[in-house]
């Protein structure tokens, strides 16, 4: 298999930290640059925690550079309930020599797509916000896009909401901007993040293991999340983000519709990405309502299991 030119967008919480991990460890992707975005963290944070996380990986040099600082037009949100005050889930990580470019995410994009010799993937594992911000600014570029692949949305239940996931109600604006941008999209949403887990036992065995890359993959894996009511603090085990990453290497291991999807940016529904998975036109359509749609390629199931595999073999950790 060639290797796969991407960019990442992140917002490095504790599942873009797994995704980084994946990405630069396997053969088949070639990580072109970094940009950053707030989210799970301020951006200062996530540009931070990038860094480390790219050392603890024994990254080669890949330039990172910082973006936006906020959402196009909603109000910032935080998500420290999930990936703790510094967004690694309190990991302690060595201080890096590593620095930033000295240019924005946006630059740092538009150079890297102009300059390459193929169409690069950019990979969004966070809020749009950089993305559009580059469709807006550099129109130029989107002829050297292969395609979108985005962690985000959901075609049944919502995790900010009953209905809208994080990344999505985060900035739903700059979601709606790059799904309307024409450019191939592929949509890796709650319908399947939900589903890829590391055992609880498996990853306290990596925390307290030999490994180094082990550890930090462990202790992430060990973050625990305040979901229910009473803020107690759970074990999910998902790999997250990680999970679009293995997308790209192994496309076999999901079911894979093609459907219509719209972002929600008014009401309680603000944020939703609405799949459209009837078989037949509805009332909509007859009586004129039927709005903006874009077609795009949606995961709706995965095996789970394979690709946990697939992301402890490729860090070095199968049994």
């Amino acid at each position: 298999m060639r290797s796969l030119p991407v960019i990442l967008d992140v917002d490095t919480g504790v599942d873009d930290a797994l995704a980084l991990l994946f990405a630069v460890k396997h053969h088949a992707i070639d990580v072109r640059a970094i940009t950053c975005v707030a989210g799970n963290a301020s951006l200062a944070q996530v540009v931070d925690n990038t860094l480390r996380i790219l050392d603890a990986a024994d990254a080669p040099s890949i330039p990172v550079a910082a973006g936006a600082v906020r959402p196009l037009l909603a109000t910032p949100r935080v998500a420290s309930h999930v990936h703790g005050q510094d967004g690694l889930g309190g990991l302690v990580l060595p201080t890096t020599n590593r620095v930033a470019e000295p240019v924005s995410a946006v630059e740092l994009l538009r150079r890297t797509l102009m300059e390459s010799d193929e169409p690069v993937t950019l990979v969004a594992l966070a809020p749009q916000t950089n993305l559009a911000l580059l469709l807006r600014t550099h129109p130029e570029v989107v002829d050297r896009i292969e395609r979108i692949v985005f962690m985000g949305g959901s075609a049944s239940v919502g995790n900010a909401t009953a209905v809208a996931e994080f990344n999505v109600w985060h900035d739903p604006e700059a979601a709606a901007i790059v799904l309307g941008s024409g450019i191939p999209t592929f949509m890796y949403g709650l319908d399947v993040f939900n589903q890829v887990t590391v055992d609880q036992d498996r990853a306290a065995a990596l925390a307290s293991g030999p490994s180094g890359l082990g550890a930090v993959a462990g202790a992430l894996l060990s973050n625990r999340v305040a979901l229910s009511e009473d803020r107690s603090l759970v074990y999910t085990g998902l790999i997250g983000d990680a999970g679009a990453i293995c997308a790209l290497v192994d496309p076999d291991a999901l079911r894979i519709e093609r459907r219509p999807v719209r972002v929600e940016l008014a009401g309680y529904g603000r944020g939703q990405t609405v799949v459209d998975r009837r078989r037949f036109s509805g009332e909509d359509a007859i009586h004129g309502g039927v709005g903006d749609w874009t077609a795009i390629d949606v995961a709706l199931d995965v095996d789970a299991p394979r690709y946990a595999r697939l992301f402890l073999g490729t860090l070095g950790l199968a049994d």
